[in-house]
């Protein structure tokens, strides 16, 4: 028999991928039905939400009268387990990090490796570059499902899950490293009045095609703080980076990213105020960093002036959601948005969202004796422009 210990980014590329393994132990950590879990509040690729949501059903259906701890018969001699990240006896190697969410799978897979039966095989599946490398340095047995185009959709939106970070993965955190002290550093000559001095080849050819537009910007805000084009760019530079650290399960940094673009998208808006896809992100933003009240003020001027405003009134409903565990108030608001993407191509995953969410949120307020306090389980991916 063979444990086999899936990461997140192989269910998305192939739902199915839980049966092809025969006379198999499969084995889920929990961390991956978290990532799962945040793609309802990430902005991802409608395709990847479709796969998030066709595993998340699959594990529903096949939990049925089953328990995911004790294990699911998958047939053929196989069986899946949700398996926590518990540690008893066995301890990870010294300086090993569970801060990440790529990280507590890869110690969840560790310790799988060392409990698991004597006479059993081990592999660890995942199409993430900086995963199989450091799953080899640890001595775990590890391969990569898919070829070809689904490995290269696990690289685009799992490992790189927006399409402008193109480095390779391996010199990613280094380029992130640079660009967070050459920010720092240009911020703080700009707050001084002094000359910004030009980056060398070698630094430019470090930092992703993001990073390099956001340096730009923060060049072109040395020459004129008030130009509104690099206010924005970075105010959704920092969007896109607490997204990023949201699916990593980065919360401290998704709460700082988010802080920042607020600041720059509040100064973005003093000059052009009129912007509601501008301020329904930055009301997205303040309800990432925690500040669930001024989200929804901020929501309700995008309304006042923009009733019909799609992604306002779905984040709305979010906010209702998870920010007031109001669920009435949620369902209303995803009531509005299928009406309003009833007979649009373009909304259709918005649509579909929206009616899965309501389906969700009616059987919680039903378990709970209508009164809607108790958040429900459901994992879908969501859209903004």
């Amino acid at each position: 028999m063979k444990t086999v210990v899936f990461d997140t980014n192989v269910l998305l590329t192939d739902p199915n991928v839980l049966f092809e393994y025969k006379d198999a132990d499969i084995v889920l950590p929990e961390t991956v039905l978290s990532e799962l879990d945040k793609l309802k509040t990430a902005r991802v690729d409608p395709d990847l939400r479709f796969r998030g949501r066709e595993v998340s059903r699959m594990i529903f259906e096949l939990a049925q009268g089953q328990s995911l701890i004790e294990g699911v018969d998958l047939g053929e001699g196989s069986k899946l387990r949700v398996v926590p990240l518990e540690f008893g006896s066995t301890q990870l190697p010294e300086g090993f990090s569970t801060k990440s969410a790529d990280e507590r799978i890869l110690a969840t897979a560790y310790l799988a490796e060392k409990a698991k039966p004597k006479n059993n095989e081990f592999v660890l599946v995942t199409n993430d570059l900086n995963m199989l490398l450091k799953a080899q340095a640890l001595g775990l047995t590890v391969e990569q499902f898919g070829t070809g185009s689904d490995v290269s959709f696990a690289k685009r939106y799992i490992i790189r899950p927006f399409n402008r970070y193109r480095v390779p993965i391996t010199i990613l955190a280094l380029a992130l490293a640079v660009f967070g002290a050459v920010a720092y550093v240009s911020m703080r000559m700009i707050a001084n009045n002094a000359n910004l001095a030009p980056s060398s080849a070698e630094f430019r050819n470090l930092l992703t095609a993001d990073q390099k537009e956001a340096y730009n910007n923060l060049v072109a805000l040395q020459q004129n703080p008030s130009d509104e084009k690099a206010l924005l760019g970075l105010a959704q530079f920092f969007s896109r980076r607490a997204d990023f650290n949201e699916m990593n399960g980065d919360q401290g940094a998704k709460i700082n990213d988010a802080k920042e673009g607020v600041k720059y998208y509040e100064r973005y808006l003093g000059y052009v105020a009129t912007d509601t896809d501008a301020r329904a992100d930055m009301a997205r933003l303040f309800f990432l960093s925690g500040d669930t009240d001024r989200a929804i003020q901020e929501i309700a001027q995008v309304l006042e002036v923009n009733p019909n405003h799609i992604e306002a009134n779905y984040w709305l409903g979010v906010f209702y959601w998870q920010g007031r565990q109001d669920n009435q108030a949620a369902i209303d608001q995803f009531k509005k948005v299928i009406e309003l993407t009833k007979n649009s191509e373009q909304w259709r995953g918005l649509n579909e969202q929206a009616t899965f969410l309501i389906e969700e949120l009616q059987k919680t307020s039903s378990t709970t004796g209508g009164d809607g306090t108790q958040a429900p389980t459901a994992t879908e991916g969501t859209t903004t422009q």
